[in-house]
């Protein structure tokens, strides 16, 4: 668990350096072409991975946004054989955005209406 926190620290450092850059085209194709490898996965492996985020965060010395945080999220989770998808949505009034990951159209890294609060603008 330790080194898998580790791990979503770096990539938390690499993603902010996106958002510092205003590169949000940079991060989509990040997570976009990261593939997914050919293992076999279980749900204790995808929870696992965002309890290590979840801790990852706690210790990141500024706030970690959404987009950031799912990023993350997506790319250890593709990295560990599990299809994530990086899922962008908005909701009218108020005008929010959200950004959140889901394993075969279940939300795994938010809370499990997060679906019906937000449209899907895209997946990645």
């Amino acid at each position: 668990m330790f080194l898998l926190a580790v791990r979503a620290y770096v990539a938390l450092i690499r993603f902010d350096l996106f958002l510092a850059r205003e590169d949000f085209a940079g991060l989509y194709d990040a997570v976009r072409r990261r593939p997914c490898q050919r293992i076999a996965f279980d749900d204790q492996a995808t929870t696992k991975i965002c309890s290590a985020i979840d801790l990852a965060c706690i210790w990141y010395w500024k706030h970690v946004l959404c987009l950031q945080r799912s990023a993350v999220a997506a790319c250890l989770l593709k990295d560990n054989g599990i299809p994530a998808e990086l899922v962008i949505g908005a909701q009218h009034m108020p005008f929010r955005a959200h950004a959140w990951v889901e394993v075969h159209g279940r939300v795994v890294n938010d809370k499990s209406y997060t679906q019906d609060m937000y449209s899907v603008l895209d997946r990645c």
